[in-house]
């Protein structure tokens, strides 16, 4: 099959795996090295050392593959058909939309290998999928293939799609035709995001600092969480919605109907003190398969410590954070019990 012929493809095959959108752009993102280069020196990675590493593989794509001279952006939505109000709800622990069902890496890489060996059996090549899985600078290669505009709250943000859905990516040494109609920038002057974050997190335009941010502080940090966040993250128990919930541009995102993604166990309504009923072996059942295992045992627990603490005082829901820090005391767990200490002289200060 020929190229331009291939290209014309592309779309139809994607649309049948489960992909809403796919675009091609080339390997050059010397435009964004700069400002990914003046990220880390301000130390914004925190505890992502991963992020400090490869630099020279994610800001040159042919170097993580060699040969590729294209690559393949595609997003996925995930937005579920319904959820409560949990926010509002603060007998409740709260998971960021992304993580209630399948874990999106084995969904949408899966998807992705599938496109690639469907491209290969036409065409020929290499190819190699991903989704935030290796050292890639995924949002500036969406926006350069037209998948959207990186929008003030970092997020990629679609004029027709908001921002709720993953990205993935093929990498290729076949000379597909670049994408060329780009998304403009389309933020203007709104500073929604900037405003509702509730730790302050996104310190300017476009300009994100992890290390206060609610999605950085439970799942990607591993130890304790300073007390000066703890009221500001409430019932946030995994991630944070807040800046995609209040994007004007998220009026447009359509429910995902994709069945690995609807919500399991409850976890999209569950109440603290149920969650807090959970023991390890409770955890790791109700969470196999889910992107809730980026996270231990023990960081659950201090997630939920945390929320508790934030959480209207009941007699059950201080006698749940009770036997929770007695039973991590037993275990030794230092870090789970620090933070359950927290939440017990709060629910409880007499």
């Amino acid at each position: 099959m020929r190229i331009d012929e291939l290209a014309g493809h592309l779309d139809s095959w994607a649309m049948d795996l489960g992909f809403q959108q796919i675009g091609v752009t080339d390997t050059d993102l010397s435009d964004y090295t700069p400002d990914y280069r003046a990220w880390l020196e301000q130390q914004f990675q925190g505890d992502m050392g991963y992020m400090a590493r490869n630099v020279g593989k994610r800001t040159d794509p042919s170097k993580l593959m060699p040969g590729t001279i294209r690559v393949i952006s595609a997003r996925m939505d995930y937005l579920p058909v319904t959820r409560g109000n949990v926010l509002n709800s603060p007998d409740k622990g709260y998971i960021s939309h992304y993580a209630l069902g399948r874990d999106y890496h084995k969904t949408v890489r899966g998807r992705l290998r599938a496109l690639a060996k469907q491209i290969e059996t036409h065409a020929g090549g290499q190819y190699r999928a991903f989704t935030d899985s290796a050292p890639i600078l995924e949002k500036p290669l969406a926006a350069k293939a037209g998948i959207g505009w990186v929008g003030k709250n970092t997020l990629i943000l679609n004029q027709s799609a908001g921002s709720w859905f993953f990205l993935g990516e093929i990498f290729t040494n076949i000379p597909l035709p670049i994408n060329i109609e780009l998304q403009e920038d389309k933020c203007g002057t709104c500073k929604a995001c900037i405003n509702v974050c509730p730790t302050g997190a996104i310190v300017g335009p476009k300009q994100l600092d992890p290390r206060r941010c609610i999605s950085y502080l439970t799942i990607e940090h591993k130890g304790v969480i300073d007390e000066e966040l703890r009221e500001s993250i409430g019932n946030r128990i995994f991630g944070c919605d807040d800046c995609q919930l209040v994007c004007p541009w998220n009026r447009f995102a359509q429910a995902s109907n994709e069945s690995d993604f609807v919500p399991r166990h409850g976890l999209d309504d569950p109440t603290l003190i149920g969650l807090l009923a959970w023991n390890e072996e409770d955890f790791l059942k109700h969470t196999e398969g889910m992107a809730l295992r980026r996270i231990n045992y023990s960081q659950w627990v201090r997630n939920l410590a945390i929320a508790a603490g934030n959480a209207q005082p009941t007699p059950d829901l201080i006698r749940a954070a009770e036997e929770k820090l007695a039973e991590s005391r037993r275990k030794g767990d230092t870090l789970a019990s620090e933070h359950l200490e927290w939440a017990v002289q709060k629910l409880n200060p007499h």
